[in-house]
C-alpha cells in the first residue's frame, strides 16, 4: 500500500522486473536539497581548487546514519590511477579519514582547546588496504559540523612529503568551505592557512 502511494506521487517507479526504483520526484528532492543547503556552491570550488593544486582526489562526506557516511561530492584528481569513490556511495563511518572526522566532531566544535593536529585525520589502508586519505572538518554557523572534506588515492602516493603538503592544503580548503557556509573558522585554521600561503 505504501509503495503504491509512493508510486502515484512519483517517488518510486515499478520496473518491468517487478522491482521498485527511485522515481523522478527523488531527483527533484535532490535538486531542492542542493539549492537550499548551498553545499555545491560552497564546497564544489574547493574540490576543484584542491585538484588544481595537484592533490589526490577530493570528496565531501556527511553522516548518513550510525554506521555509514555518504559521499555527496567527488572530483577525480589528474593522476592516472585513482581510488574508486563516487557521489552517492555509502562508506563505513568507523573506517577512513572522513569517517574519523564525522565521528570526532559529531557533537560540535570547542575551538579554544583545538590544535591543528586535532583537525586533520589520516587513514592509511583502513577502509581499502591500497588507499590512503586525509580529511578535515567543515563547519557551519554556531560551529556545527556540516561534513568532512577529504582527499584520497593510492597509498603509494602518500609519502611523508606528500602528506605534509596535502595537510596544509586541506586546512586551507576546509577554512574556505567553512567561510562560504557562513561558519566560524577556528583561529588555528586562520593561522595554519596563513603559514601555508
Amino acid at each position: 500500500r505504501l509503495l503504491s502511494s509512493l508510486e502515484k506521487a512519483g517517488l518510486v517507479a515499478h520496473r518491468v522486473d517487478k522491482r521498485y526504483a527511485l522515481g523522478p520526484l527523488a531527483f527533484v528532492f535532490g535538486r531542492s536539497f542542493e539549492q537550499i543547503n548551498g553545499l555545491q556552491e560552497a564546497i564544489g570550488p574547493q574540490l576543484t581548487w584542491l585538484v588544481d593544486q595537484g592533490t589526490e582526489s577530493p570528496s565531501f562526506h556527511v553522516r548518513h546514519d550510525s554506521e555509514n557516511r555518504l559521499c555527496l561530492m567527488r572530483i577525480d584528481s589528474n593522476h592516472s590511477t585513482l581510488d574508486r569513490i563516487r557521489p552517492g556511495d555509502l562508506l563505513p563511518l568507523s573506517r577512513g579519514a572522513a569517517g574519523k572526522v564525522l565521528t570526532a566532531f559529531s557533537e560540535g566544535l570547542v575551538a579554544p582547546q583545538l590544535q591543528s593536529t586535532d583537525l586533520l585525520f589520516t587513514s592509511f589502508g583502513e577502509r581499502d588496504p591500497l588507499c590512503g586519505a586525509i580529511a578535515a572538518p567543515v563547519f557551519g554557523p554556531s560551529s556545527l559540523l556540516v561534513g568532512a572534506l577529504s582527499v584520497s588515492g593510492p597509498l603509494d602516493r602518500f609519502s611523508e612529503l606528500a602528506v605534509a603538503r596535502m595537510k596544509s592544503l586541506m586546512l586551507k580548503a576546509a577554512q574556505k568551505a567553512t567561510e562560504n557556509l557562513g561558519g566560524k573558522c577556528p583561529r588555528l585554521y586562520q593561522k595554519d592557512s596563513q603559514q601555508a600561503g
